[in-house]
């Protein structure tokens, strides 16, 4: 009997951009609990919420000062408490994010560790000593820019962040932080909590011995971004992260049936690190960024296809997320939002093997929110403007009812500008209209879990020529196929007669046309006999 995990479909909540109950812009526990009906009736299995604990909000909660408290942005315990009580009662998994690689540099732990070479504290961070000449004891580079070190005066070393500097990485390779962690865990599990999304797992141990990374082949440019012009080598996945990730999971697993999603970077061989940190004593199920970034054709297509049918490992699919351009814009042709292509995407991700991640407001096929230099508030954005806009346009405000000030997600002025292009994409609206894309997703997840071979079953590409896409998700037990197809293009497409002889179509998908094609962006769903 498979875990509830296993093919599940998690919906990420950004909670400061969700619903705001008091007023004040931003969003909250409360609202985020006036909204659990519309999670609910999309037919997802859980909720995961992006950080939501005492945070100076530097990097908007994922700079954590304490743990295990709620921000007062947010709510209150009981607020929490009551959040979970709901979600449970309507049948939602709760997912927290684990952001321990790293923390605030005002957690105590930090003001402590800081403060001397000597004590319990004293190796909870990455400490090392400068090169005789002063500068940092290697090269290594910082994801949001420059080096991956900063001195601290007090100690007389340097201390490793790999994001900003006000996120000192925590030293998991030392057993007790590893405890401190595990007890971080125990608190949220007995509180009912089913599991978390461990953030950055690429960052949770580096190579011991601090060496240098060597150059990445030469660009024909610098890039902005001067992480991209390093090999990885040393400072990602490091020689102990089975060790921590075993650690983790024996944490959860004595609270029974728990689940731990991992998050892995867009760095070389993603896909094999999932089967890599996946399995008996492992994560559950992870994801990597790959699919979030870049562009959307046939072979990129066709490569995930062919991920989504490895049988090792668990993985776990997303198309967006609050980090990357929202999908309706990111992977349309030209970059030009397009409702065909939307609903393709969201049958191609609701229909791959694995579990799957849906960010808020993807089922409602929102675009990439334009924002103006002023109004943002990523340091990211803000640091590598105007060649890099930031992860601002991703995280705007959740748009309710389209003709409410700020679309209905707060009574103040919200955190991030409601864009006017997402007002006639509100919940409200798109409800009236049963062709939505609200719709659509509904008939999708209502698709997947009728069908075993759409949960646990195996995914067996089919050899199709471009712009055609295809494969078979088989039920092993009972021998059921379903075969599913897309047409990657704005134009017709011929389908083979034997691909779909004797088909019976499935929701409201479509067959091809009495001609044979498939139309333009056009989805095939059908049970096989």
């Amino acid at each position: 009997m498979s875990s509830w995990w296993q093919g599940a479909v998690i919906y990420q909540i950004y909670p400061r951009s969700f619903r705001d109950s008091d007023g004040d812009g931003v969003g909250d526990l409360r609202g985020l609990l006036a909204g659990i009906d519309h999670i609910a009736s999309l037919g997802v299995d859980a909720i995961w919420l992006s950080p939501i604990y005492v945070s100076p909000q530097a990097d908007f909660g994922y700079d954590i000062a304490d743990h295990c408290a709620i921000d007062p942005a947010y709510g209150t315990q009981a607020d929490f408490d009551a959040l979970v009580e709901a979600a449970h009662a309507r049948g939602l998994k709760v997912m927290l994010d684990l952001v321990v690689g790293h923390t605030s540099v005002e957690h105590p732990w930090f003001l402590e560790s800081r403060a001397r070479r000597t004590g319990p504290l004293a190796d909870r961070y990455i400490w090392a000593d400068p090169r005789p000449d002063g500068t940092p004891p290697n090269n290594w580079l910082s994801v949001f820019g420059g080096p991956a070190w900063r001195w601290e005066s007090r100690r007389r070393q340097y201390y490793l962040h790999h994001f900003l500097s006000a996120q000192p990485a925590l030293n998991l390779a030392e057993p007790a932080t590893r405890d401190a962690v595990a007890e971080i865990m125990r608190f949220w599990l007995s509180r009912g909590v089913d599991g978390f999304r461990i953030d950055a797992l690429d960052f949770l141990h580096r190579d011991p011995q601090l060496r240098d990374n060597p150059a990445a082949p030469p660009k024909p440019e610098i890039p902005s971004k001067l992480f991209g012009m390093q090999l990885h080598q040393f400072d990602m996945m490091g020689p102990e992260t089975p060790t921590i990730l075993r650690h983790f999971r024996a944490t959860a697993d004595a609270f029974g049936d728990r689940a731990l999603l991992g998050e892995l970077s867009s760095q070389p061989g993603a896909h094999a690190r999932v089967a890599r940190s996946t399995g008996p004593g492992l994560l559950h199920m992870a994801y990597t960024l790959a699919p979030l970034r870049g562009a959307f054709d046939h072979p990129i297509a066709t490569a995930l296809v062919q991920a989504a049918a490895n049988p090792e490992g668990w993985a776990c699919w997303c198309f967006s997320n609050h980090d990357v351009v929202r999908t309706a814009t990111r992977w349309a042709p030209g970059q030009v939002p397009d409702a065909r292509v939307t609903r393709l995407l969201l049958a191609l991700l609701l229909t791959l093997r694995g579990s799957i991640c849906l960010y808020q407001g993807e089922e409602l096929g929102l675009p990439e929110a334009e924002l103006p230099f002023a109004a943002l508030r990523d340091p990211f954005g803000i640091e590598f403007w105007p060649d890099f806009a930031g992860r601002d346009g991703s995280r705007t405000p959740m748009p309710w009812r389209q003709a409410e000030p700020q679309a209905g997600f707060t009574t103040g002025t919200p955190w991030l500008p409601v864009p006017d292009t997402h007002l006639p994409l509100a919940v409200d609206v798109q409800e009236a209209d049963a062709d939505s894309p609200l719709h659509f997703t509904r008939a999708l997840l209502k698709l997947r879990h009728g069908h075993p071979a759409m949960i646990t079953g195996d995914l067996v590409p089919l050899d199709l020529p471009a712009p055609l896409l295809g494969f078979d998700r088989v039920d092993a037990a009972s021998g059921a196929r379903l075969r599913c197809l897309f047409n990657l293009s704005g134009q017709p497409a011929p389908v083979p007669p034997v691909l779909l002889a004797g088909a019976q179509p499935l929701a409201d998908a479509i067959l091809p046309d009495p001609q044979g094609t498939l139309p333009e962006w056009g989805v095939a769903l059908a049970r096989m006999p």
